[in-house]
């Protein structure tokens, strides 16, 4: 009888890696804004956010050298997304005070609907600016949103040269107030009442005389 060939095994292939080419950072990133909403900034460690995405120490520090970077990551992502909304409500209300009114309206409900990223947005800013440089500049750049509607809305009713030195952080401060009080829970439960004082507020913003 003729003698049977064996086929050669094929080699196995190696399982793809499901973070590969940047899927991990994207990842990291997720999983600690998930872990700061459920137990706080403070909670948060890069083991524990490595154990929980199943990864090694080696593939963990490719991307993050410690948990202010991470941190830092989470800020300049919150920052970004932070200032296309306020531009878009500014735009899509017509700029002007209106716009302005839709841009505290936008501000609020970011936090609201963001909690993690506010938090370290603004309770870690300065701390956190050491572990990326870019971080002061995307957070310049949402400020600076709210800087131009302003400088806009002045040089449009005034014939003086606007200065927004002090208004700017005023107006934000309001508005930062109502957010905070929102996402610490201080006015209930319900977030209606939060939308609620956030309209009212900006309602007064939009009638005042700057």
């Amino acid at each position: 009888m003729p003698e049977l060939h064996r086929r050669t095994p094929r080699p196995r292939r190696k399982p793809t890696n499901r973070y590969h080419h940047g899927d991990l950072r994207h990842a990291l990133l997720q999983e600690a804004v998930r872990t700061i909403g459920a137990d706080g900034v403070e909670a948060l460690t890069l083991r524990e956010v490595g154990e929980h995405l199943g990864v090694s120490r080696t593939a963990l520090y490719r991307h993050f050298r410690n948990k202010g970077a991470l941190l830092a990551a989470v800020a300049r992502e919150g920052f970004q997304r932070f200032r296309q909304d306020l531009l878009t409500a500014w735009t899509e209300a017509g700029e002007g005070r209106d716009g302005l009114a839709a841009m505290g309206v936008a501000y609020v409900r970011f936090a609201l609907d963001n909690p993690s990223h506010y938090r370290v947005m603004f309770g870690r800013f300065r701390d956190l600016c050491g572990d990326d440089p870019g971080l002061i500049a995307d957070g310049n750049a949402a400020f600076d949103v709210l800087v131009a509607a302003l400088t806009s809305i002045l040089t449009t009713e005034s014939k003086e040269p606007p200065d927004v030195t002090v208004l700017a952080p005023f107006v934000w401060a309001t508005v930062h107030g109502v957010a905070m009080l929102g996402i610490d829970g201080q006015l209930g439960p319900d977030r209606a009442t939060v939308e609620a004082l956030s309209r009212f507020t900006v309602d007064r913003l939009r009638t005042m005389r700057f």
